[in-house]
């Protein structure tokens, strides 16, 4: 699951500023394990710069740009009735009645709720009176009719 991203220098020591960071500072503590491209790396230095984004440095050395992720069985499990992304996406989005909408592209973060991107093109807000179920067993949303722009 991602974390955040390589971004530029910071400092001649080697940190690197993460860009787009997980909003759970722990994942960026000293002793912290993240995954690289795969490969597993240690966070050795920690600090907040600019706007209190993390800036780290890892055991070795990393590419810019690179993804910074964490096993989807190390996290936490989520409150109920908050869900990871990645849970969400490639979920099938009905309405009450049954009516297909899509599936779950990606969440996208807003100023007053996210909102689900769907494949067709359709955002829905996730809030409670659009979101009626999120079905992670039968991989599915349902969706209150009246948020689509199809009817």
């Amino acid at each position: 699951m991602r974390v955040g991203r390589v971004g530029r220098p910071h400092g001649l020591d080697g940190a690197f500023v993460v860009e787009e960071a997980s909003e759970d500072a722990s994942r960026f503590d000293v002793g912290a394990r993240l995954r690289v491209n795969g490969e597993e790396a240690a966070v050795v230095l920690s600090r907040r710069v600019g706007r209190g984004r993390p800036a780290i440095k890892l055991d070795r050395v990393v590419e810019r740009g690179s993804e910074l992720t964490v096993l989807r069985a190390e996290l936490p499990l989520p409150e109920p009735g908050s869900y990871y992304v990645a849970d969400l996406v490639g979920l099938e989005v009905v309405e009450t009645d049954g009516e297909r909408l899509g599936v779950v592209m990606d969440v996208l973060p807003g100023i007053a709720n996210d909102a689900l991107e769907l494949d067709t093109g359709l955002l829905l807000p996730l809030v409670e009176d659009c979101v009626r179920d999120v079905d992670l067993v039968q991989r599915r949303v349902v969706v209150a009719p009246g948020f689509s722009d199809h009817g």
